[in-house]
């Protein structure tokens, strides 16, 4: 066999015009007449060589070798490297191809020199050797002569199919490729469970270098479901190959890895078809009510493999629509809530009407495949998991959540020290339903996301981007559908798109809160607005902490829509501080600091500060400033610009992800909620102050722990449990006086004239999300 059209290209120049010229007769090289007329015309004599000679070969296959092993060349052609290998002491080998021509002569070339050679006519991609055959198979080339653009994956999947199947337990299949995208991913998928696989580079000293290089694919066949990393000998920047190649090369790597990694760091227990098979788990022909099983669907047949969780009904009822049900979710809804947490999964199971539901989860290897071709390959492995009542013969329905997702472009990554691999995206909704969409020209809208990829589940900041920055003025709320208003809750609630048709430079808009959990956060701030109320009155300037600065969305709405507030932003990451100015608009001032350093310590800091205070003057309620007369609320607020606020904080906020995954917790850092922070808060705190946290985790018992915590410092607890999101957003009041649930709207309403928002939908937004506050009793 050979190799694709485009890999055909890249031969050295020398090997002349008469031989391009039979090259490019070839024009399908996946034809065995195309074949057959190549050799025909090039003779017996004269060997053609892909991407590497014998003795750029030779140093990296002989130590992979034993003279006793039963050794299959693929696609064998008329190569010369089964003679070198012979030559060199290893007698085993069989060379097949589908070319009668090349396997004549080749046999008539060897049957005096190499008789215990063997040639067979035979397509690699339909073999005829019993199972566990060959103790390697190396492969020059064949796969990559497999994808042709016309024919797809097929031939590819049938081959690695062929190639598992009769290579030996620890076999190594060794595949010389030039390694582009297209046919890495192949691989890199179908070779996922049970190998150790490894890439080498073959190196060619040589002044006419045409750019490209070869490399060697070692993988080695292991009794194993144990997912290992894809290593590499070699350091990719210091190859002299064609930039393209490189760049497919190391995105095939990293998302590989990426993959691997995932499975590998599952807090739960992953079962496989074949464990389910031998009996790992309770047989699944039965429906068991409430059964909860997370599966690795794989064969050696698949394309792809899959993270999928299989559910039986809790309560099994004849009012199901079906026996069994397969859900697909795609890539960006996988770490929502109503698909990360289990609560959240068997929300879903119950509105699905099915038996057996069984979650399947899509990620960065299915994004090239179309959901046509993703369903016939799931087929067949789902069917296994079909209970005995359902008609096994009959075709498994598949369910498709939507993918809010329109596109999706990376605008930066940087790794960080500290943080790690920190991504800047601009993404793009598909079919946004909410006023946003009516206030601008077009309709349809760009958002900019901070993502930590050591806890890629969260997105930890998303902006709002317009051609101005800012957002058109709407009319006044009475002039407009109050209905219409209630539609912009949550960003998960609709879907949105790009400004089409506009050439301005988009800016950040940080008059918007994106994210619910940021508007949520703001919400609470109702819990204190009699509080609030009382220190602008009073024209004392109000502090806030907010601990984790992300992209600065919160400290830069909280200083645009609340100016009697002074806002410090801590962030102990110096790298998201500059992302923050450079990709999101941060801009610090007066009323607005950042102090990079480590948030436990700084609010330690303000608690001993405010205990030496009060040691000296008991009674010290903050700076107070001259009343000034206004024509406006908003020039009111922008005249009490503090550069010397109280030591004690009015507001402080906690929200901080997680670098350590094992506490249980995503958000905030398990320090954070620990007695002794606490206790340093409530010192920091004033007594009619407020205590935020964005709480992320997916474990109830976590949840309960921290809020015991938290109970245990403060005299009351509330929270906010968002729509389809993990998050948990908990207040807490050092005042022995709080807020009854029946006064919340009068407190709603408090806060509600302390924000200056220039458009109504932010502050509706904000007084809905306080409607579902409640108490911790």
């Amino acid at each position: 066999m050979g190799k694709t059209k485009s890999a055909a290209s890249r031969q050295p120049q020398q090997q002349g015009a008469d031989q391009q010229l039979l090259l490019k007769s070839l024009n399908d090289f996946t034809s065995k007449e195309n074949w057959d007329t190549f050799f025909a015309i090039r003779g017996s004599g004269d060997s053609f060589e892909w991407y590497a000679e014998w003795p750029h070969l030779r140093p990296a296959l002989l130590p992979l070798l034993s003279c006793e092993s039963q050794i299959l060349v693929p696609g064998c052609g008329n190569s010369r490297l089964s003679e070198h290998l012979y030559d060199d002491g290893f007698r085993c080998i069989t060379n097949v191809d589908f070319s009668k021509v090349v396997i004549s002569d080749m046999l008539r070339r060897n049957v005096r020199d190499r008789p215990d050679m063997r040639w067979r006519v035979m397509d690699m991609t339909d073999m005829q050797f019993s199972d566990e055959a060959f103790d390697v198979i190396l492969d020059k080339g064949g796969l990559d002569a497999l994808m042709e653009p016309e024919h797809g994956r097929k031939l590819g999947n049938k081959y690695l199919s062929e190639v598992k199947r009769i290579l030996k337990p620890s076999g190594r299949f060794i595949c010389l490729t030039l390694a582009e995208a297209h046919v890495l991913g192949l691989l890199f998928s179908n070779l996922r469970f049970g190998w150790k696989m490894d890439v080498h580079v073959i190196l060619i000293k040589s002044a006419n270098n045409h750019g490209f290089c070869t490399f060697m694919v070692v993988a080695v066949k292991e009794n194993s479901n144990f997912l290992q990393e894809i290593t590499t000998s070699f350091n990719l920047s210091s190859l002299n190959c064609d930039e393209k190649q490189l760049s497919g090369l190391q995105e095939e790597l990293e998302l590989e890895n990426k993959i691997r990694d995932e499975y590998s760091s599952s807090p739960n227990l992953l079962h496989t078809l074949k464990d389910l098979k031998l009996s790992a788990t309770d047989g699944l022909d039965e429906l068991i009510p409430g059964r909860r099983v997370q599966l690795i669907l794989y064969d050696q047949d698949s394309r792809f493999s899959y993270k999928a969780v299989l559910f039986d009904s809790r309560e099994q009822s004849t009012s199901f629509i079906r026996h069994c049900g397969i859900m697909l979710v795609p890539k960006t809804r996988v770490h929502g809530w109503l698909y990360s947490s289990e609560e959240g999964q068997w929300t879903v199971v119950e509105s699905a009407k099915s038996a057996r539901l069984i979650m399947v989860f899509l990620d960065g290897s299915h994004i090239k495949a179309s959901m046509e071709e993703i369903q016939k390959d799931l087929s067949p492995l789902v069917r296994q998991l079909a209970p005995a009542i359902s008609n096994h013969g009959s075709q498994i329905p598949f369910m498709m959540v939507d993918d809010p997702l329109k596109e999706r472009k990376i605008v930066h990554q940087v790794s960080s020290p500290l943080t790690g691999l920190i991504t800047i995206e601009d993404v793009v909704y598909d079919n946004f339903e909410s006023d946003i969409s009516e206030i601008l020209p077009s309709g349809s809208l760009t958002f900019r996301r901070l993502i930590f990829q050591r806890n890629e589940s969260l997105v930890q900041s998303e902006a709002l981007m317009t051609s101005d920055g800012s957002i058109p003025a709407l009319p006044v709320a009475s002039q407009r559908d109050e209905k219409s208003y209630s539609k912009a809750k949550s960003r998960k609630k609709g879907n949105r798109g790009r400004i089409n048709g506009m050439t301005d430079i988009l800016r950040i808009n940080h008059e918007f809160l994106a994210s619910p959990y940021h508007s949520g956060i703001i919400s609470g701030f109702m819990l204190i607005s009699s509080y609030l109320e009382s220190m602008l009155s009073s024209g004392t300037a109000v502090r806030a902490v907010v601990v984790g600065l992300g992209a600065g969305l919160l400290p830069m709405f909280i200083h645009q829509c609340m100016q009697f507030i002074h806002v410090e932003a801590v962030e102990l990451d110096p790298n998201v501080v500059r992302l923050a100015k450079e990709y999101f608009d941060f801009r610090s001032g007066d009323r607005l600091k950042v102090h990079v350093t480590d948030g436990i310590e700084f609010v330690k800091r303000i608690a001993n500060k405010v205990s030496a205070v009060e040691a000296t003057e008991p009674s010290v309620e903050g700076n107070t400033y001259p009343k000034v007369s206004a024509s406006s609320e908003a020039s009111r607020h922008k005249s009490l610009i503090d550069n010397n606020c109280t030591a004690e904080v009015s507001i402080l906020i906690v929200d901080v992800d997680n670098n350590d995954p094992s506490s249980g917790l995503s958000c905030p850092a398990a320090d954070f909620v620990e007695e002794a922070f606490l206790n340093d808060v409530h010192s920091s705190i004033s007594s009619g102050g407020l205590f935020v946290v964005n709480l992320v985790s997916r474990l109830k018992t976590i949840k309960e722990k921290v809020v015991s915590r938290m109970k245990a410092v403060f005299k009351h607890i509330y929270s906010l449990k968002l729509d389809e999101d993990v998050n948990e957003i908990l207040f807490a009041l050092r005042t022995e006086d709080c807020v009854a649930e029946d006064h919340f709207n009068d407190a709603a309403s408090r806060l509600e004239k302390l924000l200056v928002c220039k458009h109504p939908i932010m502050s509706q937004a904000i007084a809905d999300a306080s409607k579902k506050i409640r108490y911790v009793a």
